[in-house]
């Protein structure tokens, strides 16, 4: 397993292709294109798209083992042979026995990926995007239901959007030993940027077409931070000393 973004190429071409909509984005807020459409009920279906995977996110960050079957962490150990210089075993088979909080191992080595509250233990990164997907929620409803307008802030909005979607991809390569509240906060912010982005460019173009399009293009950022965040833990895994724990292979 590769334990550097650079080397691996598929999270590079997730990272590239990420960031490349994140700068055409930016092109398309510079200089809006003029719509040619003018959809009636636009707000209204681009609003239960987005909503739909606003309540998706809430769920999977609720049950973040259910919904993720491609990298998740066991709550048994391994058996462990502990053998003399002779090769003879010296004790017999044990399992190495670990609890899995907030579903991350109980080791000191994801102590920045879960917080504790009254000896429960939640997972920061679950957290933070339940969060900023509840606040979503909410702020798309009000967006469509109750004529909330971006009006002359639209550009400004894109920008913050597009920064909390970069942050929140590049803190996995830059900011993996951060302590907890920052991973708290750049989740949040990613949640909230892309519905500042697809409500930014949507009052400035007012067109369908392109707003399904950036809702794809959501969609293949949170396809991408799911990878980025799966490869994060198996390279803290890779990295660990502890030669007993099933995790390290």
């Amino acid at each position: 397993m590769s334990h550097s973004i650079t080397r691996d190429p598929y999270l590079l071409f997730l990272m590239s292709v990420s960031f490349f909509g994140l700068f055409l984005v930016g092109i398309l807020a510079l200089n809006p294109p003029v719509a040619g459409e003018s959809f009636l009920w636009r707000k209204l279906v681009i609003g239960l798209i987005f909503g739909s995977i606003c309540v998706l996110g809430i769920l999977a960050s609720l049950f973040p083992k259910k919904c993720s079957g491609t990298f998740h962490f066991k709550k048994e150990g391994m058996t462990v042979n502990k053998s003399n210089s002779s090769g003879e075993s010296k004790l017999p088979s044990y399992r190495v026995g670990f609890a899995v909080r907030g579903h991350h191992p109980d080791c000191g080595n994801f102590s920045t990926h879960v917080f504790k509250i009254s000896n429960r233990t939640f997972c920061t990164s679950c957290t933070g995007l339940f969060l900023g997907a509840l606040v979503t929620l909410v702020a798309t409803i009000l967006y469509v239901f109750n004529g909330w307008q971006i009006g002359q802030e639209s550009l400004l909005t894109v920008y913050f959007g597009i920064l909390g979607i970069g942050f929140g991809l590049l803190q996995f390569p830059l900011f993996k030993n951060r302590k907890s509240p920052l991973r708290f906060l750049l989740n949040s912010f990613f949640v909230l940027g892309a519905f500042l982005i697809l409500t930014g460019i949507d009052a400035l173009v007012h067109s369908t077409t392109l707003d399904l399009f950036l809702i794809l293009l959501i969609v293949f950022w949170i396809s991408t931070r799911i990878s980025l965040s799966q490869w994060d833990h198996k390279r803290i895994c890779y990295a660990c000393k502890v030669t007993t724990c099933e995790f390290r292979k």
